[in-house]
């Protein structure tokens, strides 16, 4: 069942993927750790393979561990926001 939350957080990803290309690499950064953690939650996985860019990566989104799927869902729509302002 859709809510509320999820129907703002669907809108600020498709705002936030429209200006990528735009966007500061520590704002990237940011985005994809929150919305890891808003569709994933703590089922971190990693790939010990991965390049530096991706360990960066994984890294802040471990940094989320324990935020709800509800609560990083909100600071990704939060973060998207003041951008667009």
């Amino acid at each position: 069942m859709i809510n509320d939350l999820d129907i703002k957080f669907n809108k600020a990803y498709e705002k936030a993927s429209s200006m990528q290309e735009k966007l500061p690499p520590d704002v990237m950064l940011k985005l994809y750790a929150y919305y890891k953690q808003a569709v994933k939650g703590d089922q971190f996985s990693f790939n010990a393979n991965a390049d530096l860019k991706n360990a960066f990566k994984f890294n802040a989104w471990m940094q989320l561990k324990g935020m709800s799927e509800d609560e990083a869902k909100q600071e990704y729509i939060n973060l998207v926001n003041s951008i667009i302002k």
